[in-house]
Formats: structure tokens, C-alpha cells, sequence
């Protein structure tokens, strides 16, 4: 676990070496849903590949860089794509920038993803803030790491997604007039979607909407100390008996008429409240 931190510190200090310095939100960019950089001043852009120990997004409509700048007084980074534990990568690869982002200085984090919305109150392009999650992923991010430099091993989730955090994005979407719903999202390992039976079996356990990504993201910003919130995307409807094919081009042709929306809830919060004491 040595290598780990040392990796962790190697790459926050080519990264502070780049400029990437003085940032107070971190934002992590899902499937498809890429417009709110168009609402950041950018002063440096620097690709995955460039920068040490970090994995390389795999999925061809993740950009795959790391993006600093300002909205208005705050200065945020931005990961524009993620990893996902289907394209082969441990969970502790895919969670390396979330740590890497602490260490330099973020203090809260904004998730967003794109969904297959199971609750039939949910129709596509609508968006969904997170309020808890099941975690169905086949391994933890969290395993193996009890050296003290990490710190609890036993992380509580009793609010996974900060409460704070949560009812600042309800409080943009008000003020912007955007319906912004809330809901239970589980995490599945992907890459294939899910069969009928699979969402039978997901309603019953209390999900809204089913995903492949953010849970470890989440749970490793429990674990440093970051609060953290999420917004789906619901970008098809999963409803078992009345369940029809979807393409990824379908999937993402919706994620991205409902970017625009969920980039201005981004915006909006991060404006409002320049300085977020949690």
C-alpha cells in the first residue's frame, strides 16, 4: 500500500508542478455529459495519459482529461470522463483521481452519470439526484488498504451524499426551474445491460435507477473526508414488461440533450455558493 501512496503523491505533485493548484470542487463527468466545461474558464487541460499513474479512459465517448479553471470566485477541477471496472481496471485504479484530487486541495466533489431508470415515475432525459445507493459492484476500493494512512477502514455510509451538498443542487434547480427528481441508485459491474428479470430483481431491492460507475468513486470520498453529491441522467426507461432494445447511440444522443440542464445545476450551485462550509 506503500506504492500506492507514493503513486498518489507522485502524481499530485506533477499536477501541482502543471498549475493545478488553489481548486475547491471537484467534478466528475459521466457518459455523454461533457457542455459544463463550456461554462469553465480554463487555465490548463491535461490528458490522462500525460500524467503520472493515471489510467487512460477505454470508452471512446469519454475525452479522458483532467481540466482546471475557474466559475466565477471558484476554482474547480474536472475529470472529463472516468473509469469503470468493465474496461479491466482494479477499483483502486478507478478511484485514483478522487484521492489525487484531495490531495490537492478539493474539498467537495459533484458526480454525475447517465442511468437506465427502473421507477416508472422516471421518463428519459430526466435528471435524478441521488439520495443513497446499493452497491452490486464485485469488489471495494477499499480492500486491502488498512495501513493508518488511509485512515478508518470501517467507513460508515449511513449519508453516503452529503446533506448539504444534496439540498444546494435542489436549491439551483429551483431557482433555474428544472425538475430535478430524487432517488436510490445501484451500481452494477456492466458492461452489458441488464435482462428483464435483472431490473425485476433491482426494483424489489429498492432501486430507482441502475448504473455502472460513481459507487466506488463515492465511497472512497467517504473514506478521505470529501463530501460528495451525484446527479443521474436517466437515459432510458427499464421497465421489465414493456422492455425494448437500446443502443449506446440512443443512450447518449439523451445524455446529451439533458447535459445542458445538469450543467447548469452544476454551475448555478457552484456560483451560488462560492465557499461551502460542510
Amino acid at each position: 500500500m506503500e506504492n500506492l501512496l507514493q503513486k498518489i503523491d507522485e502524481s499530485t505533485d506533477f499536477l501541482k508542478h502543471r498549475g493545478f493548484t488553489g481548486a475547491t470542487a471537484g467534478i466528475v463527468l459521466g457518459t455523454g455529459l461533457g457542455s459544463f466545461i463550456q461554462s469553465i474558464q480554463v487555465e490548463q487541460t491535461i490528458p490522462y495519459h500525460e500524467i503520472p499513474h493515471f489510467p487512460v479512459s477505454t470508452v471512446e465517448f469519454h475525452k479522458g482529461q483532467l481540466i482546471i479553471g475557474t466559475i466565477g470566485s471558484t476554482k474547480i477541477i474536472a475529470m472529463q470522463g472516468r473509469f469503470h471496472f468493465y474496461e479491466g481496471y482494479t477499483m483502486q485504479q478507478i478511484t485514483f483521481p478522487i484521492r489525487v484530487m484531495q490531495k490537492l486541495g478539493v474539498t467537495y466533489l459533484l458526480l454525475s452519470n447517465a442511468a437506465g431508470g427502473m421507477n416508472r415515475d422516471y421518463k428519459k432525459g430526466d435528471l435524478v439526484l441521488i439520495n443513497d445507493h446499493i452497491n452490486l459492484q464485485p469488489e471495494n476500493p477499499l480492500r486491502g488498504l488498512n495501513a493508518p494512512e488511509f485512515g478508518n477502514r470501517f467507513v460508515d455510509m449511513c449519508r453516503p451524499y452529503d446533506p448539504e451538498l444534496n439540498k444546494q443542487l435542489q436549491i439551483a434547480a429551483q431557482k433555474l426551474s428544472v425538475d430535478l427528481k430524487e432517488g436510490v441508485y445501484v451500481s452494477v459491474m456492466g458492461p452489458n445491460l441488464e435482462t428483464r428479470a435483472e431490473y425485476r430483481y433491482l426494483l424489489a431491492a429498492g432501486a430507482d435507477m441502475v448504473g455502472m460507475s460513481t459507487v466506488p468513486e463515492v465511497i472512497v470520498a467517504n473514506h478521505i473526508g470529501l463530501a460528495c453529491a451525484a446527479i443521474s441522467v436517466i437515459t432510458d426507461e427499464c421497465d421489465p414488461d414493456n422492455l425494448k432494445p437500446v443502443q449506446i447511440a440512443e443512450i447518449l444522443e439523451v445524455a446529451h440533450k439533458a447535459d445542458e440542464k445538469l450543467s447548469k445545476i452544476f454551475e448555478k450551485m457552484i456560483l451560488d455558493v462560492s465557499i461551502i462550509v460542510i
